[in-house]
């Protein structure tokens, strides 16, 4: 089956978030949304034909796991990753970033600290401020390609008694990098000597793009596997992030017992309805509209490195090796955060995540969401064209 990648549709007054919310965040709603992580291409039909499927049945009562979600999940990640993940290890998450969240409340002591590596995923920041964790920052390295490298001779410096986790963004957002298996064994390594648990976030796993591999975390030696808790989920990649699937992956058994048990005891591991089915449709269905829906992105990617370079002097995209998730660099056009912000939002009117909510490294910087058809990531580099002028 071919996909259309460049049906434009009308999202507007469907409670979208990256629609619905732009005055809330930006200050006015006439902007064109490049800005959430969701794609503007049309969920594909298995998934919706799943939760038909579902609805078919009159009665929506109480559900317990498929019998094909675990092995979904295990064949999936086995076949596209190399994992082999034990079944007793996975279990069902009510997203990512609740499932974080909830690591930081369970496994971190009140006064103890979480160690993020700027600039990375907002959300990270976010979430251990909400737990009321201290967050401790090891600022990635530049390379000179605009994709980074982490710092391990800083990690130790700034690591103390009282650093007890690392958030790990892999592949990396916004800069979307894909982690070397060296790299990660390394962290490993290091976080292992000091007792730190790492949270792996690998969601955007699946969107690897230009021949690149994902190296999931507790993969690269046994010592990473026994200090992590990775997180997946088929939403992003799918485009369902509304149908809450994601799971987890905790190899360590007394680190299992301690979180997914709590998880479990609290009643916090239970899917709604339609999440599983999703799910198992998208992992079981879903190849072919995935290297569809990653060539249309790489596509768009060339298209937008090209028109920058022939008509944005100053603006370089950074070419990520995961994701739809693109992050430009707008420093050689030497004006300050605030005019660039300025530029951005009231005179191209485009709404992109400002580089600086990312954390340290962020400025000069906003990320753009490439996932939506070619006429309107055309329109959008036409704005902001115009705008500099």
């Amino acid at each position: 089956m071919k996909y259309n990648f460049d049906e434009i549709i009308d999202r507007r007054n469907t409670s979208s978030y990256k629609y619905g919310y732009l005055k809330d965040f930006f200050g006015r709603d006439d902007l064109l949304p490049l800005w959430v992580a969701d794609m503007d291409f049309a969920t594909p039909p298995f998934i919706i034909d799943s939760i038909k499927k579902r609805l078919e049945h009159p009665v929506l009562g109480y559900v317990k796991d498929p019998v094909d979600w675990k092995p979904s999940v295990i064949e999936w990640e086995k076949s596209h990753h190399g994992w082999d993940i034990a079944p007793e290890s996975l279990c069902f998450i009510n997203g990512i970033m609740k499932g974080v969240g909830l690591a930081i409340s369970r496994l971190v002591p009140e006064g103890k600290k979480v160690i993020i590596q700027p600039p990375v995923y907002h959300m990270f920041k976010y979430v251990a401020d909400g737990a009321e964790r201290p967050v401790v920052c090891n600022p990635l390295k530049e390379r000179e390609d605009g994709l980074y490298d982490m710092d391990f001779e800083n990690l130790e410096q700034v690591i103390d008694d009282d650093c007890r986790m690392l958030l790990l963004a892999n592949p990396h957002n916004p800069g979307g990098v894909c982690w070397s298996k060296e790299t990660l064994a390394k962290l490993a390594d290091i976080c292992a000597k000091h007792n730190i648990i790492v949270l792996s976030d690998e969601i955007h796993a699946d969107m690897t793009v230009f021949g690149h591999k994902h190296v999931p975390f507790a993969t690269v030696s046994e010592t990473a596997a026994q200090i992590s808790i990775t997180f997946g989920a088929p939403t992003k990649v799918f485009n369902m992030p509304s149908l809450i699937s994601a799971w987890a992956v905790v190899p360590n058994e007394d680190l299992r017992k301690k979180y997914v048990g709590w998880l479990e005891g609290l009643e916090l591991l239970d899917s709604n309805i339609f999440a599983m089915p999703a799910a198992i449709a998208a992992y079981r269905e879903g190849e072919e509209w995935r290297q569809q829906m990653l060539a249309y992105v790489e596509d768009n990617i060339r298209f937008a490195e090209e028109y920058c370079k022939e008509n944005l002097p100053g603006i370089k995209v950074v070419r990520p090796e995961a994701s739809f998730l693109v992050w430009l660099d707008c420093r050689d056009l030497n004006i300050s955060q605030e005019a660039l912000v300025d530029l951005f939002i009231n005179k191209a009117k485009l709404a992109f995540n400002i580089g600086t909510i990312f954390g340290e490294g962020g400025e000069g910087h906003m990320r753009m969401n490439v996932a939506t058809p070619r006429a309107v990531l055309t329109e959008a580099l036409d704005r902001l064209k115009e705008a500099m002028k």
